[in-house]
C-alpha cells in the first residue's frame, strides 16, 4: 500500500510542471483572443524585467534536490516539495521494513537447515553462500563427496544428490563415454574430477531432508518468503533513485523555465485596414 501511495505522488509531482505550464499558456491564449476582440489593444508597456537568481543560488536548489528530494523545491519556493519527501520518506521506510524481513527470513533458513538437515553429518556447520541453500530447494541431499576413502578421490554416484548430478554433468561433458570411466591418469579423468571438485560439496557442507518434510516444506517456505523481501527491498530501492533523479531535473527544468519566462516581454496590437478617399473637398471612408 505504501509503494502504490508513493508511485502515485510520484505521478502527480511529474504532472505538475506539465500542467502549470499548460495553465499559463492557456491564461495567454484566452487574453489575447480578448485584445483581437476589442479590435485594437494598447501598446503594451515593457514590463520591468525582475532580478534572476544568482547563479550560485540555482546551483544550491539542484544539488539539494540531489541530496534529498524537495529541499530543492522548498528553496526555490515551489509547491511540489511536500510529494518529494513524502515518497522519499515512504520509499525508505519500505526499503528498511523489507530489509529487515530479508534478514530475518535468511537468519531463519539458516538455522532451520544447520539444526535439521545439516546436524548428523558436522559439528561445524558455517553459513553457505546464498546458492548453497538455494540448491537445498532442489535436491533433498548433498550425497557423499568422496565415496571411497583413502586414495584419490571416489565422487558420488547417485544422480539424485546434488553432488552426483555434478559428478554426471562432469562426465558428461568431459569423458567421450560418460558410461565408460577412461584411465584415472588420463586427461578426460583428471579434467571430470577437477570440475566436480569445484562445484561439489564436502563433509562439512552435506545435508539431507529425507526425514524431515515438514522442516523441509517449512525451509522452502522460508527462502521463497526471503526472496520475496528481497525483490520488495529492490523496488524500493529503485523508488528512491528515481526519486532523487526526478526532483533534480524538476529543479533544474524550473530554474530554466523561470529565467525564460523573465526574459520574453509580450505585446500585442490589432488594427483594421481603412482606405480615405476625397468627395466633395471632404474626407470620406470609403
Amino acid at each position: 500500500m505504501s509503494r502504490l501511495l508513493a508511485w502515485s505522488l510520484v505521478l502527480v509531482t511529474a504532472a505538475s510542471p506539465v500542467h502549470a505550464q499548460r495553465r499559463d499558456a492557456a491564461g495567454f491564449a484566452r487574453a489575447a483572443a480578448r485584445c483581437n476582440a476589442q479590435l485594437t489593444c494598447a501598446p503594451a508597456q515593457p514590463p520591468t524585467i525582475p532580478s534572476q537568481q544568482p547563479a550560485s543560488g540555482s546551483a544550491w536548489a539542484i544539488a539539494a534536490s540531489a541530496l534529498l528530494p524537495g529541499t530543492g523545491q522548498a528553496i526555490l519556493g515551489n509547491n511540489r516539495a511536500l510529494p518529494y519527501l513524502a515518497v522519499e520518506a515512504f520509499a525508505w521506510t519500505g526499503y528498511l521494513n523489507h530489509s529487515l524481513e530479508y534478514r530475518r527470513h535468511r537468519d531463519g533458513y539458516r538455522t532451520l537447515a544447520s539444526r535439521v538437515a545439516r546436524a548428523p553429518f558436522s559439528a561445524f556447520r558455517p553459513n553457505g553462500s546464498f546458492e548453497y541453500y538455494e540448491r537445498m530447494t532442489h535436491y533433498l541431499e548433498a550425497g557423499r563427496f568422496d565415496v571411497v576413502a583413502g586414495g584419490g578421490i571416489d565422487p558420488e554416484t547417485d544422480s539424485t544428490t546434488f553432488n552426483g548430478a555434478v559428478w554426471q554433468l562432469a562426465r558428461r561433458t568431459y569423458w567421450s563415454n560418460p558410461a565408460v570411466a577412461p584411465d584415472t591418469s588420463s586427461a578426460e579423468w583428471q579434467r571430470a574430477v577437477a570440475f566436480y571438485r569445484a562445484r561439489a560439496y564436502d563433509q562439512l557442507y552435506r545435508w539431507s531432508w529425507t526425514n524431515a518434510p515438514r522442516e523441509y516444506a517449512a525451509f522452502i517456505a522460508l527462502i521463497g518468503e526471503s526472496n520475496d523481501a528481497n525483490r520488495s527491498a529492490m523496488t524500493d530501492l529503485g523508488v528512491v533513485i528515481a526519486n532523487h533523479v526526478l526532483s533534480t531535473v524538476d529543479a533544474y527544468i524550473t530554474i530554466r523555465v523561470t529565467r525564460d519566462t523573465r526574459r520574453q516581454v509580450f505585446g500585442v496590437e490589432g488594427s483594421l485596414p481603412f482606405a480615405t478617399f476625397r468627395f466633395g473637398g471632404k474626407d470620406r471612408p470609403r
